[in-house]
């Protein structure tokens, strides 16, 4: 392709300041890469991410595991009036991402933390791992590129560059082009009815939410899977943790932060429901770490908080439910 250089959004590594939704004092400072993503690309967009939380009083437990939580793209739509669709990947990434920048549009792009320097210390030249980022600065001739990434705004080059988008290196035939978004802004709204809008999505997620409490049917597989948790040790324990304590617990603070939103936004009063969220949150942050103690084959009590924690999300649920149906 030729050589070019293109950006959209007016934001450097040096200068980017992250939403509040991911200040250092939260419990849980990332989610997972796709929500924090998009918490990120939002607020450099000028848009509250604050109003798409409704998405978390869905969330369930799926059996083995958290909901992965994602802002659905009919929310995406519903809320901001982005669009989100997947995009055929035809031709060489770093094309796609070039020309789509140039039509105003973002791309979402899987990729390797292994090439990810903001990741270091934690996959960056330690670990293949699949993750999403968004790239919107690229400098084909100086390899160089500022992408979103998890909870901020970064920038790498070089070997790195080659790394994200596959360049100057052979790939085996069998490696499957990455899974990629296309992201049109043309259609973005800016205005006060998304906070209507933000109401109307509480009634459809509730609609589906789970019958049963999902934090108690969490705490009842936690403590089946201690034998198998003592037997496999504390990097089976951690990657175990990630997809269902972490996962719950960081949904909860996000639901913590819509309700916040939704009571400065409508004067709705849930506080008490705010609150609730957030002791699901700070509890699973400590069974998180008690838990830990199974992998090092120590005997920890998991009944007494979960019961505590169930009683929490179930209040929760019910002040919003009252609410919304009030």
């Amino acid at each position: 392709m030729t050589a070019a250089a293109v950006s959209l959004l007016p934001v450097t590594a040096a200068t980017f300041v992250p939403d509040p939704l991911h200040s250092a004092d939260r419990d849980w400072t990332e989610t997972n890469c796709y929500v924090d993503l998009w918490i990120e690309v939002l607020h450099a967009l000028d848009l509250d991410p604050g109003a798409a939380g409704a998405c978390t009083l869905s969330t369930r437990f799926e059996g083995d595991q958290w909901t992965f939580l994602k802002y659905p793209v009919e929310d995406l739509r519903t809320l901001y009036g982005i669009e989100v669709s997947e995009l055929n990947v035809w031709r060489p990434v770093l094309d796609h991402v070039v020309e789509h920048l140039s039509l105003g549009n973002l791309l979402t792009v899987e990729v390797d933390g292994w090439c990810l320097p903001d990741t270091a210390g934690v996959s960056y030249r330690v670990e293949h791992v699949k993750t999403t980022v968004v790239p919107q600065d690229v400098d084909v001739a100086r390899r160089r590129l500022g992408y979103f990434h998890n909870a901020g705004y970064f920038e790498l080059a070089g070997e790195d560059f080659d790394g994200v988008f596959r360049l100057g290196r052979r790939y085996d035939d069998d490696v499957l082009p990455p899974y990629v978004e296309l992201v049109r802004l043309d259609g973005v709204r800016r205005d006060r009815a998304v906070v209507d809008r933000a109401v109307d999505l509480v009634g459809e997620h509730l609609a589906r939410r789970p019958v049963g409490n999902p934090v108690a049917e969490l705490g009842a597989r936690l403590r089946a899977d201690a034998p198998w948790i003592a037997a496999e040790g504390l990097e089976a324990f951690h990657k175990y943790a990630f997809g269902t304590l972490r996962q719950c617990g960081s949904t909860a603070q996000l639901a913590a932060d819509f309700c916040g939103w939704l009571g400065r936004s409508t004067g709705a009063p849930l506080e008490g429901a705010a609150e609730d969220f957030r002791a699901v949150s700070r509890g699973m942050k400590t069974v998180q770490l008690q838990a830990s103690r199974l992998a090092r084959g120590r005997a920890v009590d998991l009944d007494t908080p979960f019961v505590v924690l169930a009683d929490h999300w179930q209040s929760a649920l019910d002040q919003v439910v009252a609410w919304h149906e009030g």
